[in-house]
C-alpha cells in the first residue's frame, strides 16, 4: 500500500507559514520576513528524450535557488511521479533553514524531474539527467548551485551530471554535484551521512529524556539510504527496530526485528517477503505510524503525520527523517499531548553536511578520513543539537520553532548585514 499523503496540503503553504511563525518571535522587519517567503529564481523546463522504443517523450523538470545570502545555493534532485512547482520551492526553502541551522555557507536549492524512475530503463534515466543537466547547466556551478542526490537519484546520476555539465565546460568539474562516486571526487562518508545524522541526533534526544538508546523501541518508515541506514546504526546500538517500511508498506514484529536480514529482503525482492522463518508480519504505512514505540522515524516523504493520525500517535518522541513529514496542525496536537519532535532541518542535517565536507575537498583537492569526517559531522550535529534545545528552552518554544528561529535568525540577519542594492 502506497503512503498516505493527502493531496490537499500544499507544502509551500506549510513552509511559508513555518516562516511566520518564527519571524514573530525573531521581530523581524516585515520587508526581510516577505523576502524570506519568496524564493530567488524559479526555472521550468520541458525536454525531450529519446526513449528505448525510439518514441519521444517530453518531461517536465525544475531547478529553484530559494536564498543565496549566506552562500550558493545547495539541494538535491529527485525524480518522482508527483514532483510539482510548490513542493520544489517549499523543500529549497527548508534546505535554507537547514544549512543556516548547522552553520555551514550554503544557501537552498531543490531541483526533480516528475517522471516514474521506477518504469524507466537505465539508459533512459541516463537520457533523461544528461538532457536535463543541459537545460539548466546556466543556473548551477560549483560558486552557484551544487545539486545532490534526493528521492530517487543516487551516485550513479551524480555522475551523469558531473559529466554532463564537464563536457558543457570543456574541462572536469568535480564540485559541480555532491554525492558522487569515489572514484569521482565523492567523500567518504557521505552514502550514509543523512542516516547516520539521524541516529545522532536520535541519541541526543533520548538522552535530555532520560532514556537509553540501547533497548529502545524504533519504528521507521522509509528504507532507503535515510531509513535503512538508520535502522542499522539503531541496531548496532542495541536498539529494537520493531517495524520498518517502504513506499508499499512494512513489516513488524514487536520483539525487534532482524534489520540485517529485512534490508536483504527488501533489497533483493524490492519488496519485504513474509515466509514463516522471518517471524515478522506485513503492515500498512498507516499502522506502522501508529505503533507503540520510543522513536517513531518518519524518513519518506512530506506529510506523513497531519491532524488525522497525530492523536493515534503512540511515540515518545519523533525524529524527522524526512524532510516536511508533519504538518502544522500535526505539530499543535503532538505538542499538547507531550510528544517531543526533533524537526527535519536539524535531524536529516547530516547529509548536506558531508555534502559540505565533499564540496570542501573537491574546491582544495583533499581527501578526508571517514574518521575525520565523521568526527566532524558528530561534532557539528550535536552543537546544532545543543544550540536549538539552548532558544527552546530560553524562549519556551517547541524544538521546530526553535530550529526555526536559529536557522531563520541567521539567514535574515545575513540579509541585514549585505543590505538591498542599490
Amino acid at each position: 500500500m502506497p503512503m498516505e499523503t493527502e493531496k490537499k496540503i500544499n507544502s509551500l503553504d506549510v513552509a511559508r507559514r513555518q516562516v511566520d511563525i518564527a519571524a514573530e518571535h525573531l521581530k523581524l522587519d516585515p520587508g526581510i520576513r516577505e523576502k524570506l517567503k519568496q524564493t530567488k529564481r524559479e526555472l521550468t523546463v520541458h525536454f525531450p528524450v529519446k526513449m528505448n522504443d525510439g518514441s519521444l517523450k517530453i518531461f517536465t523538470g525544475y531547478r529553484i535557488q530559494h536564498d543565496v545570502t549566506r552562500g550558493p545555493a545547495k539541494g538535491g534532485i529527485r525524480y518522482h511521479p508527483d514532483v510539482d512547482l510548490d513542493e520544489m520551492k517549499a523543500l529549497a526553502m527548508w534546505m535554507t533553514w537547514k544549512c543556516a541551522v548547522v552553520n555551514i555557507p550554503f544557501g537552498g536549492a531543490k531541483g526533480g524531474v516528475q517522471c516514474d524512475p521506477k518504469s524507466m530503463s537505465i539508459q533512459e534515466l541516463e537520457n533523461m539527467t544528461r538532457r536535463y543537466v543541459w537545460e539548466i547547466a546556466m543556473m548551477i556551478g560549483p560558486d552557484r548551485d551544487i545539486p545532490a542526490p534526493d528521492v530517487h537519484t543516487n551516485p550513479q546520476v551524480m555522475a551523469w551530471i558531473m559529466d554532463t555539465y564537464s563536457i558543457l565546460k570543456g574541462y572536469s568539474v568535480f564540485g559541480v554535484v555532491t554525492g558522487k562516486p569515489l572514484e569521482l571526487g565523492g567523500s567518504l562518508g557521505r552514502l550514509e551521512a543523512t542516516g547516520k545524522g539521524v541516529y545522532t541526533i536520535a541519541q541526543e534526544a533520548a538522552h535530555i529524556q532520560n532514556f537509553p538508546i540501547k533497548g529502545a523501541r524504533v519504528v521507521i518508515q522509509g528504507c532507503g539510504n535515510v531509513g535503512g541506514t538508520a535502522a542499522q546504526f539503531f541496531d548496532r546500538a542495541g536498539a529494537k527496530v520493531v517495524a520498518i517500511s517502504d513506499y508499499q508498506g512494512g513489516i513488524y514484529n514487536e520483539k525487534g526485528l532482524n534489520v540485517a536480514e529485512a534490508l536483504s529482503c527488501r533489497n533483493q525482492y524490492s519488496c519485504f517477503i513474509t515466509r514463516e522463518s522471518t517471524g515478522w508480519e506485513t503492515i500498512t504505512n498507516a499502522e506502522l505510524l501508529e505503533l507503540k514505540c520510543d522513536i517513531l522515524i518518519p524518513a519518506a516523504i512530506e506529510n506523513q503525520i497531519t491532524h488525522k493520525n497525530a492523536p493515534k500517535i503512540q511515540a515518545r518522541m519523533i525524529v524527522e527523517g524526512a524532510n516536511g513529514p508533519t504538518t502544522p496542525e500535526a505539530d499543535e496536537i503532538l505538542r499538547d499531548r507531550g510528544i517531543l519532535i526533533v524537526p527535519d532541518i536539524l535531524a536529516n542535517a547530516g547529509g548536506v553536511t558531508v555534502s559540505y565536507f565533499e564540496w570542501v575537498q573537491n574546491l582544495q583537492e583533499l581527501l578526508w578520513s571517514e574518521e575525520e569526517i565523521s568526527e566532524r559531522l558528530i561534532r557539528i550535529l550535536k552543537k546544532s543539537y545543543a544550540e536549538v534545545l539552548h532558544i527552546s528552552q530560553r524562549e519556551k518554544v517547541d524544538m521546530r520553532t526553535a530550529a526555526l528561529m536559529l536557522g531563520i535568525g541567521r539567514v535574515a540577519e545575513a540579509t541585514r548585514l549585505r543590505g538591498i542594492y542599490p
